[in-house]
């Protein structure tokens, strides 16, 4: 199961827009693996950490309360061994602890803080094992090993520029993604933390665009990033190492309304432009779901269960080859819920072949990513 760590509360509707201009949805987060997932749920009138087992036969939910409740802007992660990270800010300090069940009760291991004015977590590291948190700075931005290290909170990295965002480029949770704004503009970096916070350039589309990474598949190496490179803020998607331009299509393009790239179908790694995208599509109406690959024209829009929780977990099917959309959603009759959707074949592409299948990605144990060649803005830019 390959997943994505983001999603929101439905009960709080706790959403802001991050730098990037994307909605971040801090109120559910689901392990790299699929195992687990945590979010910050109402109990009454106060609010209580609660993990929830994803890969059983049926998912179930598990309060893990304290004696105090939690502040509204708790953040929670859960680790691959189904405990829960919870990052607490008190008196200026960040403070971190891992809660676990224990019997009837709440275990809690206290790891330590960081004093930063500001800090939050970063997705959940592919590795299960360990946890990050970022703290942007006006001039560089720290990356700190707040779980899984030795002697609790650890600097890890110090980027130059102001950095936000945070993806994942491998399987093991070496290369990671940020979104770096420095003289100006904003441009994705690798950030390896296994050799100090060396940092290289990633993502380049033009000279004068503002780019950002929004998702990347380490297996196929396709990504999805925002930018305005066309002219205005657009989404589209290119693969690591190709010598292909980052191309914009119009099927990513909904009038009056706001896409959010959720979670990259996984298993293509051959053949990239084959890869499905989730999308959480969000309109006057309110929030459904969309799903759309390269192969297609048009963005398939799918009704989303009552109380989704906003994200998707790509998984392979029960009783077919083809894979399914888990949607994780929350009413008063069903606690923890988990709705499997099987999205329509996408209609056949008119005109045009295919384009044809990419160069495999870099693989994982490589230094660094190779970076996106430069976008020429011409052409098939706009196109497929």
């Amino acid at each position: 199961m390959t997943t994505t760590a983001c999603a929101t509360d439905t009960a709080s509707g706790d959403e802001s827009p991050d730098a990037a201009g994307a909605v971040r949805f801090p109120g559910f987060t689901i392990a790299a693996d699929g195992s687990y997932a945590a979010r910050l749920a109402p109990r009454g009138d106060v609010w209580c950490p609660e993990r929830w087992s994803l890969d059983s036969a049926e998912p179930y939910a598990v309060p893990l309360p304290l004696d105090q409740p939690e502040e509204p802007g708790t953040e929670v992660l859960p680790l691959a061994d189904g405990r829960v990270l919870v990052h607490r800010v008190a008196d200026g300090r960040h403070l971190f602890s891992l809660l676990y069940p224990t019997g009837p009760g709440t275990g809690q291991l206290p790891l330590g803080a960081v004093e930063t004015a500001d800090l939050t977590l970063l997705p959940p590291s592919p590795s299960g094992s360990c946890a990050y948190a970022l703290a942007p700075g006006e001039r560089s931005s720290a990356v700190w090993l707040v779980a899984g290290g030795a002697f609790g909170p650890e600097l890890v990295a110090q980027v130059p520029g102001r950095c936000s965002g945070g993806v994942w480029l491998d399987r093991t949770g070496r290369m990671l993604a940020l979104d770096r704004e420095l003289d100006g503009r904003t441009r994705t970096v690798a950030v390896d933390l296994e050799r100090g916070g060396e940092v290289s350039p990633l993502l380049q589309i033009g000279d004068d665009s503002d780019d950002r990474l929004l998702l990347a598949d380490p297996g196929s190496g396709f990504i999805m990033v925002r930018s305005d490179a066309p002219g205005h803020d657009r989404l589209g998607w290119g693969q690591l190492g190709s010598t292909l331009p980052v191309r914009f299509p119009e099927a990513l393009r909904l009038e009056d309304c706001a896409v959010t790239p959720l979670a990259i179908q996984p298993g293509q790694v051959l053949s990239p432009e084959a890869c499905a995208v989730a999308l959480r599509i969000d309109g006057a109406g309110g929030s459904w779901l969309g799903v759309w690959s390269p192969q297609q024209r048009r963005t398939q829009q799918l009704a989303a269960p009552y109380g989704w929780l906003g994200c998707a977990l790509w998984a392979p099917g029960r009783e077919t080859q083809s894979a399914e959309l888990l949607l994780p959603y929350v009413t008063e009759d069903t606690p923890c819920g988990l709705a499997r959707i099987t999205p329509p074949a996408p209609e056949p592409v008119p005109g045009p072949a295919p384009v044809p299948a990419l160069a495999a990605a870099p693989a994982p144990s490589a230094p660094r990513p190779v970076p996106l060649q430069q976008a020429q803005l011409t052409g098939r830019l706009a196109g497929r």
